[in-house]
């Protein structure tokens, strides 16, 4: 098994290149926010590890705010937790199109977590995510290059 092993900043430095958080957390809140989130959350903040969780319980809209862009951008890594109704949301699908532009922009590391998932059936598109872009090419059929997006993240 392999082992992680981290060291935090001192609470005397600075962040460099302007990072206020090691890790941000990208999830759906209907899903894990209360049972796997919370416990990974506490335990990175245990180790010492600075973590964005937001904290809205539900986002109204189609844009994503500029407080979370620039804190997926601040961050040294992201971590994805792709649950089963994960991409239900589009808002989590503009959060996770705003991470992968960083990653391919400035390398920022991405883990994917599967809670509950066969990466297979998400890569693939199938069962819940077949029917989540289903639904998304209905309700967004005026925006379908947005749609098309979505699906190659």
């Amino acid at each position: 098994m392999a082992s992680f092993s981290y060291s935090p900043p001192s609470s005397s430095s600075v962040p460099t290149g302007g990072r206020t958080h090691d890790i941000f957390l990208s999830f759906r809140g209907e899903d894990t926010r209360y049972n796997f989130v919370d416990h990974l959350y506490a335990a990175l903040v245990q180790s010492g590890i600075r973590v964005f969780k937001d904290d809205e319980m539900l986002h109204r809209g189609k844009l994503i705010t500029p407080e979370l862009t620039k804190a997926i951008e601040e961050s040294r890594c992201v971590v994805v937790v792709f649950s089963k109704n994960y991409v239900d949301s589009s808002w989590c699908l503009v959060e996770l199109a705003k991470i992968m532009e960083c990653h391919n922009r400035m390398g920022r590391l991405v883990l994917p977590v599967f809670y509950h998932v066969d990466p297979s059936d998400l890569r693939g598109q199938r069962k819940n995510f077949q029917t989540a872009f289903r639904r998304h090419e209905h309700k967004f059929r005026e925006e379908m290059d947005k749609v098309n997006e979505w699906r190659g993240l």
